[in-house]
Protein backbone atom coordinates (compact mmCIF):
# COMPACT_ATOMS: atom_id res chain seq x y z
CA UNK A 1 0.00 0.00 0.00
CA UNK A 2 1.23 3.81 -0.35
CA UNK A 3 1.30 6.65 1.95
CA UNK A 4 -1.73 7.88 0.19
CA UNK A 5 -3.83 4.18 0.90
CA UNK A 6 -2.91 4.29 4.54
CA UNK A 7 -3.29 8.28 5.08
CA UNK A 8 0.38 8.20 6.25
CA UNK A 9 0.62 12.19 6.41
CA UNK A 10 -2.67 12.61 8.35
CA UNK A 11 -1.25 9.82 10.62
CA UNK A 12 2.24 11.06 11.21
CA UNK A 13 0.46 14.63 11.81
CA UNK A 14 -2.09 12.85 14.75
CA UNK A 15 0.77 11.12 16.40
CA UNK A 16 2.77 14.18 16.22
CA UNK A 17 0.60 16.28 17.71
CA UNK A 18 -0.55 13.86 20.90
CA UNK A 19 2.71 12.86 21.44
CA UNK A 20 4.17 16.99 21.73
CA UNK A 21 0.75 17.37 23.80
CA UNK A 22 1.57 14.86 25.85
CA UNK A 23 5.25 15.16 25.90
CA UNK A 24 4.54 18.76 27.34
CA UNK A 25 2.06 18.08 29.75
CA UNK A 26 4.28 15.81 31.37
CA UNK A 27 7.29 17.88 31.08
CA UNK A 28 5.94 21.13 32.36
CA UNK A 29 4.60 18.83 35.13
CA UNK A 30 7.82 17.60 36.21
CA UNK A 31 10.66 20.34 35.13
CA UNK A 32 8.74 23.46 34.39
CA UNK A 33 9.53 23.79 30.51
CA UNK A 34 7.93 22.60 27.38
CA UNK A 35 9.19 20.30 24.97
CA UNK A 36 10.40 22.79 22.81
CA UNK A 37 12.43 24.33 25.67
CA UNK A 38 13.77 21.03 26.24
CA UNK A 39 14.85 20.92 23.25
CA UNK A 40 17.22 24.20 23.07
CA UNK A 41 18.58 23.34 26.86
CA UNK A 42 19.82 20.19 26.14
CA UNK A 43 21.85 21.57 22.98
CA UNK A 44 22.83 24.14 25.44
CA UNK A 45 23.70 21.65 27.94
CA UNK A 46 25.47 19.50 25.85
CA UNK A 47 27.59 22.06 23.81
CA UNK A 48 28.59 24.12 27.29
CA UNK A 49 28.17 27.25 25.41
CA UNK A 50 26.55 27.79 22.05
CA UNK A 51 25.17 31.15 19.79
CA UNK A 52 21.74 31.74 19.25
CA UNK A 53 22.72 31.50 15.05
CA UNK A 54 23.72 27.70 16.02
CA UNK A 55 20.89 26.53 17.79
CA UNK A 56 18.51 28.30 14.96
CA UNK A 57 20.49 26.34 12.63
CA UNK A 58 20.64 22.69 14.94
CA UNK A 59 16.84 23.27 15.13
CA UNK A 60 16.33 24.80 11.76
CA UNK A 61 14.20 27.74 13.08
CA UNK A 62 14.88 31.45 12.27
CA UNK A 63 16.72 33.38 15.02
CA UNK A 64 14.30 35.35 16.06
CA UNK A 65 12.01 32.34 17.51
CA UNK A 66 15.48 31.39 19.09
CA UNK A 67 15.92 34.75 20.65
CA UNK A 68 12.57 34.44 22.16
CA UNK A 69 13.22 30.89 23.40
CA UNK A 70 16.74 32.17 25.04
CA UNK A 71 14.39 34.83 26.89
CA UNK A 72 12.24 32.77 28.37
CA UNK A 73 14.65 30.66 29.54
CA UNK A 74 16.35 33.13 30.61
CA UNK A 75 13.89 34.22 32.82
CA UNK A 76 13.28 31.44 33.95
CA UNK A 77 16.73 31.12 35.18
CA UNK A 78 17.76 28.16 33.23
CA UNK A 79 20.89 29.71 31.11
CA UNK A 80 22.70 32.32 31.32
CA UNK A 81 23.68 34.70 28.12
CA UNK A 82 26.93 37.10 27.37
CA UNK A 83 28.74 38.42 24.71
CA UNK A 84 30.48 36.33 22.48
CA UNK A 85 34.14 37.04 22.97
CA UNK A 86 35.00 36.60 19.01
CA UNK A 87 31.44 38.32 18.06
CA UNK A 88 30.64 41.06 19.72
CA UNK A 89 27.13 40.96 18.25
CA UNK A 90 26.30 37.47 19.36
CA UNK A 91 25.29 36.10 22.12
CA UNK A 92 26.90 32.84 23.95
CA UNK A 93 24.32 30.84 25.94
CA UNK A 94 25.11 28.50 28.61
CA UNK A 95 23.58 26.64 30.88
CA UNK A 96 22.73 27.98 34.51
CA UNK A 97 22.43 25.28 37.60
CA UNK A 98 18.34 25.45 37.63
CA UNK A 99 18.30 24.57 33.70
CA UNK A 100 20.56 21.70 34.48
CA UNK A 101 18.06 20.44 37.33
CA UNK A 102 15.38 20.73 35.18
CA UNK A 103 16.96 18.93 32.60
CA UNK A 104 17.36 16.53 34.98
CA UNK A 105 14.04 16.27 36.31
CA UNK A 106 12.20 15.46 32.33
CA UNK A 107 14.33 12.54 31.93
CA UNK A 108 11.69 10.28 33.57
CA UNK A 109 8.71 11.55 31.15
CA UNK A 110 10.93 11.61 28.45
CA UNK A 111 11.68 7.80 29.62
CA UNK A 112 7.70 7.22 29.45
CA UNK A 113 7.23 8.40 26.02
CA UNK A 114 9.95 6.16 24.29
CA UNK A 115 8.60 3.24 26.71
CA UNK A 116 5.56 4.11 25.15
CA UNK A 117 7.01 4.15 21.37
CA UNK A 118 9.03 0.58 22.45
CA UNK A 119 5.47 -0.75 22.99
CA UNK A 120 3.95 -0.28 19.92
CA UNK A 121 6.54 -1.20 17.91
CA UNK A 122 8.91 -4.45 17.31
CA UNK A 123 13.06 -3.51 17.41
CA UNK A 124 13.28 -4.06 13.81
CA UNK A 125 10.05 -2.03 13.13
CA UNK A 126 11.65 1.08 15.08
CA UNK A 127 14.89 0.76 12.94
CA UNK A 128 13.06 0.68 10.03
CA UNK A 129 10.77 3.73 10.84
CA UNK A 130 13.81 5.93 12.33
CA UNK A 131 15.69 5.30 8.85
CA UNK A 132 12.91 5.82 6.84
CA UNK A 133 12.04 9.17 8.64
CA UNK A 134 15.42 10.44 8.17
CA UNK A 135 15.31 9.69 4.53
CA UNK A 136 12.71 11.74 4.89
CA UNK A 137 14.54 14.63 6.42
CA UNK A 138 16.83 14.75 4.13
CA UNK A 139 14.91 14.34 0.71
CA UNK A 140 13.07 17.95 3.08
CA UNK A 141 16.48 19.13 3.06
CA UNK A 142 16.96 19.25 -0.50
CA UNK A 143 13.44 21.96 -0.69
CA UNK A 144 13.85 24.57 1.24
CA UNK A 145 9.96 25.50 2.71
CA UNK A 146 10.89 28.89 2.14
CA UNK A 147 13.12 31.55 0.71
CA UNK A 148 15.62 31.55 3.25
CA UNK A 149 15.27 27.89 3.98
CA UNK A 150 13.87 27.54 7.12
CA UNK A 151 10.12 26.69 8.34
Amino acid sequence: MSAKDHKLYFLLQRVAHRLKKEADAALLDSGGMSTAQAAVMTIIAEEDGVSQKYLAERLMQRESAITTMANRLLKAGYITRTRSDTDARAWVLKPAPAGMAALRSIRSPFGEINRLLDEAFEDADLDELARGLERVLDELAKTPADADGKS
